[in-house]
């Protein structure tokens, strides 16, 4: 039987952790904790200040009195590289055996340098006697440097997954993946958004984007002069604090529109960029999440950007809460910034 993990979400602004059971009846939640990491602690990806993580791991460990030690971290960034790309058919063992090689073509990275995996989209391979590959390469001294934050706070890293996947595997447990339909997930995190595209079923296209939820901390706090406490605090709808009384609330709302049009944009261009290299449909539906996903304005100029249809994903749509044991307002609260977390508690020791 495959032995359950606990999921292990290192973002920029916050540290999320997670453990599922799974039953007969679906998956149900056992623990779930978020704990806030100070500004600067992890810049574009990298880890700043080794100590403030280890120390946030191991205050959130405790609290949630987790005792399973196994878990499953993810990366993310301009450190990991993952392309779809088209080899003649073989098997798995012999693509295995030639990947490196055929990785070189691919990455732009020294191959000495990258940890390379590999998986079959269509096993069966199409009548050319050709078959899609997705291809998925992270830099040795990322996935060294996160491995390594973990082991120390007294975990034991067994899975090290892509953020994007693990958005994907969240979103599968609570959404019936359409077969002949495109749809996209967005996930923007405090400093990357994750984009995937799935079509009939298999992902067709994945770019993380250097931009996220800080940009409208920061936007917030230079523009309106304040704190970086009190700017975080409007953007997500706060009350205006002390240092904030005079801040016009038009004000607030008019930066995080201007940012909101910003990403929106960025977000726009990888799905045009996808929709010229693609044999697949028009993109259906848009399913956003991270924390960001809870500011009402950047979906609505997504949806007038991109003209798509946009809902914000709830990863814990299938998965039954004890209200005896969780503050159920606060789950559902948090839930749009918690999809890559549930994503790696769904992993299994032996996948």
């Amino acid at each position: 039987m495959a032995k359950s993990i606990i999921g292990l979400d290192i973002g920029s602004s916050s540290i999320k952790v997670i453990s599922l059971k799974k039953s007969k009846r679906g998956y149900e939640l056992l623990n779930f904790g978020i704990a806030p990491l100070p500004p600067q602690t992890i810049v574009d990806r990298a880890l700043m200040n080794s100590g403030a993580v280890v120390d946030a791991i191991r205050r959130l460990i405790q609290s949630q009195m987790i005792k399973t030690k196994d878990c499953a971290l993810s990366i993310s960034g301009h450190s990991v590289i993952i392309k779809k790309i088209s080899l003649p058919q073989m098997t798995k063992a012999e693509l295995d055996n030639s990947i490196q090689w055929e990785a070189e073509q691919y990455i732009p990275f020294d191959i000495n340098d990258v940890n390379v995996d590999v998986q079959i989209l269509n096993p069966a391979g199409s009548e050319q006697g050709q078959m899609d590959v997705l291809l998925v390469a992270g830099k040795k001294d990322m996935v060294y440097d996160y491995v390594a934050v973990v082991s120390e706070a007294g975990l034991n890293p067994v899975v090290v997954d892509v953020d994007a996947f693990a958005v994907q595997n969240a979103f599968e447990i609570n959404h019936s993946l359409p077969n002949n339909q495109t749809i996209a997930l967005v996930n923007v995190g405090a400093s990357v958004t994750n984009i995937v595209v799935i079509s009939n079923g298999i992902t067709s296209f994945t770019r993380d984007v250097t931009f996220g939820g800080n940009q409208f901390t920061e936007e917030i706090q230079k523009q309106l002069n304040l704190s970086h406490e009190e700017a975080e605090d409007l953007k997500l709808g706060g009350e205006p604090g002390v240092d904030a009384d005079s801040v016009i609330p038009q004000e607030v709302e008019r930066v995080i529109q201007e940012v909101s049009e910003n990403l929106a944009s960025e977000i726009r261009r990888s799905l045009e960029f996808f929709s010229a290299t693609s044999q697949d449909g028009e993109i259906a539906k848009l399913y956003l999440c991270g924390g960001t996903a809870k500011i009402s304005t950047l979906n609505k100029v997504l949806e007038s950007r991109t003209g798509i249809s946009v809902e914000v994903l709830d990863p814990f749509k299938n998965i039954r809460i004890n209200e005896s044991r969780f503050d159920v307002n606060f789950i559902r609260n948090v839930a749009p910034m918690a999809a890559v977390a549930v994503g790696l508690g769904l992993r299994r020791f032996d996948e």
